[in-house]
């Protein structure tokens, strides 16, 4: 990306939030965020996040921040949140390298539980106002009408083309998680191998920390259970391997789940596989894990008792 395609804003926030401007573009992403990796004038490089502002990014970064001070292998925040019109923009140190982990056996689920068990037990020492609402995926929670979170952009769309098994999943799962009464705590809830890069059998980096989010520990859990061998489109890994996952996290934490939190964590599970299919369907994207959303939900309910 040329130097000049850059957002107008964007070398003069560096100038006025690093003290240098940007000399060079090592990469650009564009997803719900934009991301650019600049070198600056100084010869930092550095990575700059830009995301519409919800209110979720102060926490966020501030999270991150604290994290990375403890020594959890993360980038670390080089400024807070700073508003730019109707953006959220922070910058953080570059933090290359590492290997994709990739696979949904048991065993490789057992090694990303141990990354999310760390992650959840050094967030419990940190203090932030609750990044809400929740990322849309996990969003569950929402109190608008529907089992659907309202999103615009997705709600204008002609919903009829959503299987009908996605939407009955979305509902039984929604009602059990919504029934159960359990605290709040903070956690990643976007804990996909390809937001995770690896060396050798160390976790390197553990990136994404817009998507923290305020919901029952046992429901963050399951999800991770789900989603931890996500590297594109929509998947769901075997039961046996979540069942992993879940064993693994306990022991971990030295607790184990109450018989309502392990049913919160099976509920859990499926959520985002169904909001990924209502996504695909949406779009008219191939519906990558439709057959095993198919051929789990069954069981997976029956373990949330939903």
């Amino acid at each position: 990306m040329p130097l000049e395609d850059l957002p107008d804003w964007l070398p003069t926030w560096c100038v006025n939030q690093l003290g240098d401007g940007p000399v060079g573009v090592l990469f650009e992403v564009r997803s719900i965020s934009a991301v650019f990796g600049l070198r600056l004038a100084g010869g930092r490089d550095v990575v700059v996040k830009a995301r519409e502002d919800d209110g979720r990014a102060t926490s966020c970064v501030a999270a991150q921040a604290r994290l990375a001070q403890r020594g959890f292998p993360c980038a670390q925040p080089l400024t807070p949140a700073v508003g730019v019109g109707a953006l959220a923009v922070h910058a953080e140190e570059y933090r290359p390298g590492g290997e994709l982990l990739q696979g949904d056996s048991p065993e490789i689920a057992v090694r990303y539980a141990e990354v999310f068990a760390r992650l959840m037990g050094e967030l419990v020492h940190v203090t932030v106002a609750p990044p809400l609402p929740n990322p849309r995926w996990v969003r569950w929670d929402h109190t608008d009408s529907g089992v659907w979170p309202a999103i615009g952009f997705l709600d204008e769309r002609d919903q009829s083309v959503v299987p009908a098994y996605v939407v009955e999943v979305a509902e039984r799962t929604r009602a059990r998680m919504l029934a159960a009464d359990l605290p709040c705590v903070l956690g990643h809830a976007d804990f996909e191998a390809q937001n995770l890069r690896w060396h050798d059998s160390q976790v390197w980096a553990v990136h994404d920390w817009d998507s923290l989010a305020w919901q029952p520990e046992a429901a963050l859990v399951g999800a991770a259970s789900a989603v931890f061998p996500k590297t594109g489109p929509a998947t769901l890994p075997p039961i046996e391997s979540s069942a992993a996952f879940l064993a693994a996290y306990q022991d971990l934490r030295g607790r184990r789940f109450t018989a309502e939190e392990q049913e919160i964590a099976w509920a859990a599970s499926l959520w985002p596989a169904a909001h990924d299919l209502r996504w695909e369907a949406l779009h008219a994207d191939p519906p990558v894990s439709s057959d095993a959303v198919r051929a789990q939900a069954p069981e997976r309910l029956r373990r949330a008792n939903a």
